[in-house]
C-alpha cells in the first residue's frame, strides 16, 4: 500500500480511481480502512493527524473523506467544519460515539453519514458506494428547469439559485431542495422527504438527519434573502414550500 503519511505536498490524485481519504488518529484502524478501501478498487490514503487531512483534502481532491471523531489537536467536528468551509466533498464520520446527540451534531456540521466502530468492512464500503451515486445522480426529472418561489434549480447542471443570486449547495440539499419544490406547496413528510433524497428506508435517525439538513438549507436561502421564509414547518406533518413568506417584523 502507498505510504499514508503522503505529505499535503503532494498533486492531485490520479483520477482513474475514486479516492477516499481516511483520517484517524488510531493507525491500525486507519491502515485497516485504507487496505479495505483499495480492496474494493479505490485509491485511498490514510492520515493520523486532522491538520495534515486537512491539507491533503485542499490538494488531493478525494471523493469521499472518512473521519474519526474523537482525535487530538482537532476533533472530527472541527476538521468537518473546516472542510465543509471549501468543499462538498462527501463526509463519513466513522467513531466509538453511538449516541443520537453525537449524529445530529455530525449532521448539523456537514456529514452525509455515521458509521460507529465497531463496523462491517463491507457495509463500510457499500456506503462509501452509496455515497457516491448520490452526489452523481440526483432526483430523476421530466424538466430539466424547477421554478418555485423564486427559486430555481438546473438539473442538468445541479445549480440552483434565489433571485437570480447562486445557492452552492451540497447533493443532498439539492435534492432536498427540490422534491421540495416539486411538490407544489404540498407538505411532505420527514419520512417522505427521507426516502427521496437518501433513497434509503427511514429509521429511528431519519427524522433528525431530515430536521438538521432542512435547517442549513434555511440558513443558505436566509444568507441571500432573510426576509422571506422558503421552507416551512407543518407541525405534526413535515415540511413544505412557501411562496417567500415575509417573516414578521423583517424589513
Amino acid at each position: 500500500m502507498a505510504d499514508t503519511m503522503r505529505s499535503a505536498l503532494d498533486t492531485p490524485c490520479d483520477r482513474g480511481h475514486r479516492h477516499v481519504l481516511v483520517c484517524d488518529d488510531e493507525r491500525e484502524i486507519a491502515d485497516m480502512v485504507a487496505r479495505l478501501m483499495e480492496r474494493e478498487g479505490f485509491s485511498c490514503a490514510a492520515y493520523y493527524d486532522p491538520r495534515a487531512a486537512l491539507e491533503a483534502v485542499r490538494v488531493q481532491r478525494p471523493d469521499v473523506v472518512i473521519l474519526d471523531i474523537m482525535m487530538p489537536g482537532m476533533d472530527g467536528y472541527e476538521l468537518a467544519r473546516r472542510i465543509r468551509a471549501f468543499s462538498e466533498v462527501p463526509l463519513i464520520f466513522l467513531t466509538a460515539k453511538d449516541e443520537e446527540v453525537d449524529s445530529v451534531l455530525g449532521f448539523a456540521v456537514g456529514a452525509d453519514d455515521y458509521v460507529t466502530k465497531p463496523f462491517r468492512p463491507r457495509e463500510l464500503a457499500m456506503r462509501v458506494r452509496a455515497l457516491l451515486r448520490r452526489a452523481q445522480r440526483p432526483l430523476a426529472a421530466s424538466d430539466d428547469i424547477v421554478r418555485s418561489c423564486g427559486i430555481e434549480i438546473d438539473l442538468r447542471s445541479y445549480e440552483a439559485s434565489l433571485h437570480g443570486e447562486r445557492l452552492t449547495l451540497t447533493p443532498k440539499e439539492f435534492a432536498l431542495l427540490r422534491a421540495l419544490m416539486e411538490a407544489g406547496g404540498a407538505p411532505l413528510s420527514t419520512a417522505e422527504l427521507f426516502e427521496r433524497v437518501w433513497r434509503e428506508r427511514p429509521d429511528a435517525s431519519s427524522a433528525n438527519t431530515v430536521m438538521v439538513h432542512v435547517r442549513r438549507l434555511r440558513k443558505k436561502l436566509a444568507e441571500i434573502d432573510s426576509s422571506s421564509e422558503y421552507v416551512v414547518t407543518v407541525w405534526g406533518v413535515g415540511y413544505r414550500m412557501a411562496a417567500g413568506r415575509r417573516i414578521p417584523g423583517s424589513c
